[in-house]
């Protein structure tokens, strides 16, 4: 029997449980990944796929049509199929707004509790779409007296999501902003970086959510030169994402800065060294995660 998990099963899920789903899936054998890119002049579909032995496969696909602004619609749609590891057979269907909305926040919140100062109190949302929505509800879940900050470049944007988020307050400054924030969180679509080095400060720690392809950025070479930098993976990030591509092409860092990735946790190497030290984190979101995710989703699913 496939199941069919839609959006009621939210009510069962928890920001600790997914970090603690994530923690067990990168503990198994490294996944199996590979990624499909089509491109027609801003529209974008991805199709991607992983499998990991000892939890399942998974393939995901993703329109990404920034048109669908102006029509009232989600900007981001897709499906998700989730396969069972031993015989291959299709066993979940799983929402995929729901796996998408979880795995992305949940990513780049596991990063955070591992890289971001524990008294971190001031946190800045570069975006105003869905994702920085998602962002407030995932690292409240871990720090409960977050002050929250938004920037948006359409300043209508931003006043939309401050009318909707008790609390949210807005920025017009945005260097003001990252100067005074613990964390950063940028959640755009920018091609060209927004948020510059020259304004980091010590102790900050950065969330790279916006960029997925060759095409983007969020920051500038010198923020990557400044911070330690880390990644959920290597493997959709470090040849796959403008954020990495563009600065080592540029001689202003190389791979081997790259500090470490999600894999490394279990050998205590994705940490910060120090109360002052700058910290990215580079969410690729790669289909695995969606794999540890859903099959999150599905075991909560079934246990209800």
């Amino acid at each position: 029997m496939i199941e069919i998990v839609g959006r009621e099963a939210e009510a069962l899920m928890t920001w600790p449980g997914l970090l603690a789903a994530f923690e067990a899936g990168h503990k198994l054998a490294k996944a199996e990944i590979a990624d499909l890119f089509l491109y027609r002049d801003r529209d974008v579909m991805l199709d991607r796929a992983a499998w990991i032995t000892g939890l399942g496969s998974l393939v995901k696909v993703a329109t990404v049509v920034p048109g669908n602004t102006g029509l009232g619609l989600p900007t981001v749609n897709g499906v998700v199929a989730l396969f069972d590891d031993v015989t291959g057979l299709p066993k979940a269907f799983v929402d995929f707004h729901l796996v998408t909305k979880w795995k992305t926040a949940g990513d780049s919140l596991l990063a955070a509790s591992k890289l971001a100062r524990k008294d971190a109190k001031k946190f800045l949302l570069v975006g105003a779409g869905t994702v920085a929505r998602s962002m407030v509800e995932a690292y409240g879940s871990l720090w409960p007296d977050a002050e929250f900050t938004v920037w948006n470049r359409g300043a209508a944007g931003a006043a939309k999501m401050a009318a909707e988020v008790p609390g949210l307050r807005v920025a017009n400054d945005l260097e003001a902003a990252v100067k005074a924030a613990d964390v950063i969180c940028t959640a755009t679509m920018a091609s060209a970086p927004v948020v510059l080095g020259a304004w980091l400060q010590p102790g900050q720690h950065l969330d790279l959510i916006g960029a997925y392809n060759p095409r983007m950025r969020e920051v500038d070479d010198l923020a990557m030169q400044r911070a330690a930098v880390f990644v959920d993976s290597r493997a959709t990030t470090v040849r796959h994402i403008g954020e990495l591509i563009d600065p080592i092409a540029s001689g202003a860092i190389s791979a081997a800065n790259v500090r470490a990735d999600f894999y490394d946790m279990s050998a205590g190497l994705f940490r910060r060294s120090s109360d002052d030290e700058i910290t990215i984190a580079k969410n690729g979101g790669g289909a695995h995660l969606d794999l540890m995710t859903a099959s999150y989703v599905l075991e909560r699913w079934n246990q209800r």
